[in-house]
């Protein structure tokens, strides 16, 4: 079984002095998605939440249009990486035949493999939902983002992508030392959890980039926010699909690029849930 961190030792330069000492950093390991006994990808990620993985990277793809087109799904760790074993309903496997392609893709790739730039700068997912958020909603999710990233606080080496809405705040938090990854095992975890991703947000803690927003239109959440900036594709592509983009997310505020209509200026009702339960589902 893989370990998503490892403990090395190392040593420190500070203040004028050499100290030795450990340090907790995560693990990295090939990861690779087969359909139907064929490889797709070969993908750098850490090894944890895998199969959030497969099915967030499988939607975010396009290979599938929800997480009950894959009939069986196997982790095989091998000596040199973990094999993730999907095999489709014939429907799927068929148009996945049409469009087979093998990628070798570094940590954390967004546009692996792609073969045109049209493929590249495929239309996003239109989203029409009118949910409404407060800048006090969007800066404790902010701030829960931080306080829950278990394996960065351990490392300080990874991203996460999160999922929160007004009912239960942080609903599903992924991590990884891809940001890309990150997304997609986000992707799988609100699809295997059949959550409404019409009501909440996607928190970042990378730049956004425009396959980052892609894959957000993908999921279906109105609103991105980020701790980083976006770059200008990654805003028009927001603009275009209906998104509401904030970045630049700090304690005392943050930056709002397209369709700021979502933001209000008014107290917004919250709901009472238990977020631990909640974010334990998922």
């Amino acid at each position: 079984m893989s370990r998503s961190t490892r403990i090395v030792s190392r040593q420190v330069w500070r203040k004028g002095s050499l100290s030795a000492g450990h340090r907790s950093i995560p693990e990295e390991t090939a990861v690779a998605l087969t359909y139907n006994g064929g490889t797709y990808a070969v993908m750098m990620a850490t090894p944890r939440d895998l199969q959030d993985f497969a099915v967030g990277f499988s939607l975010s793809e396009g290979i599938i249009s929800s997480a009950a087109d894959i009939e069986a799904l196997d982790i095989v760790h091998l000596d040199d990486g973990v094999e993730l074993r999907m095999w489709l309903r014939k429907s799927n496997a068929d148009r996945l035949r049409e469009r087979r392609r093998h990628i070798a893709g570094p940590t954390g790739c967004g546009l692996c493999g792609i073969e045109s730039i049209a493929e590249a700068m495929r239309p996003a997912t239109v989203i029409r939902h009118r949910e409404q958020f407060s800048p006090e909603q969007i800066m404790v999710a902010m701030k829960n983002v931080t306080l829950r990233q278990k394996l960065n606080i351990d490392t300080r080496a990874v991203h996460a992508a999160a999922f929160s809405n007004a009912r239960c705040g942080i609903v599903a938090l992924r991590e990884d030392v891809g940001r890309h990854n990150a997304l997609d095992k986000l992707s799988g975890a609100l699809a295997r959890g059949s959550v409404a991703a019409g009501e909440g947000m996607i928190l970042l803690t990378s730049r956004v980039s425009v396959e980052m927003m892609q894959k957000s239109a993908a999921i279906g959440a109105p609103l991105v926010v980020s701790v980083s900036a976006p770059t200008a594709l990654a805003v028009r592509v927001a603009d275009a699909a209906g998104i509401t983009l904030a970045g630049i997310a700090r304690a005392d505020g943050f930056e709002v690029f397209t369709h700021s209509y979502r933001i209000s200026c008014e107290p917004l009702p919250t709901l009472s849930c238990d977020d631990e339960t909640a974010d334990q589902r998922f």
